[in-house]
């Protein structure tokens, strides 16, 4: 097989091994670590990690499929769906798999994998990203992964709340809320709905009597709210 023709095979997948292009070649495994190696030094394929490939250079292509199985979440996520305009600096992949590498780098980009239980492995969708598809959480699953696994301070998630209330499924985010049925994550997003009005009856019924700060990245002063068992250091 011609060398240009081996590319165009290989620029369908988002990533790939030496299986497949073994596969494509249809030659031994000596030959083909040999011409994967002439391919990486003449800068046609880059190489992910050991053994994963890839013909492309979008890190959020390679964040998506890189591991089996996982999505994208996080600040990546929420600006993925325009409800904020920073750019992160690192792609937040969750997954319910373990890695010995929590990240890696490609292409001057982070690359970050969180495990997490497989009963809050949920609320993603997949989509088409440029010529690939990719699975990236839905908008109320990124607000609720960020605080959840704090990787945004709850701040944060009060400020986008605020300015995208009007852009975010309210009923879909309580029930998700109710489904992963995390107390502390519960008080939190209670307090804030009932700040911006928001009817939200269902979670009032499933919190304890612990207090808690709103924000559990800043100290814990602030008023108490008997209602919600919060804290309110951030001054909501």
């Amino acid at each position: 097989m011609k060398k240009i023709e081996l590319l165009k095979e290989l620029e369908k997948y988002p990533l790939f091994n030496l299986k497949i292009v073994k596969d494509i070649i249809n030659k031994d495994r000596n030959y083909t670590k040999l011409f994967i190696h002439r391919l990486k030094k003449d800068n046609f394929i880059f190489e992910i990690e050991k053994n994963k490939y890839t013909f492309g250079k979008d890190s959020f292509v390679i964040a998506s499929n890189i591991i089996w199985p996982s999505y994208i979440s996080g600040w990546s996520a929420l600006n993925y769906h325009h409800l904020t305009d920073q750019i992160p600096q690192t792609i937040f992949v969750i997954t319910t798999r373990a890695r010995k590498k929590k990240e890696i780098i490609f292409n001057n980009a982070k690359i970050r994998f969180t495990k997490v239980n497989s009963k809050y492995f949920f609320g993603y969708k997949k989509e088409r990203y440029g010529n690939y598809d990719i699975f990236i959480a839905e908008k109320e699953k990124a607000l609720i992964d960020s605080a959840l696994l704090k990787k945004i301070s709850f701040s944060e998630v009060c400020d986008i709340m605020k300015g995208n209330v009007k852009n975010i499924n309210i009923p879909l985010l309580i029930e998700y809320l109710i489904k992963i049925n995390n107390k502390s994550l519960i008080k939190r997003f209670g307090f804030l709905l009932d700040k911006l009005n928001i009817k939200n009856d269902k979670l009032n019924k499933l919190i304890d009597f612990k207090y808690i700060q709103l924000d559990y990245s800043i100290s814990k002063k602030g008023k108490k709210d008997k209602k919600w068992r919060i804290i309110d250091n951030v001054g909501l």
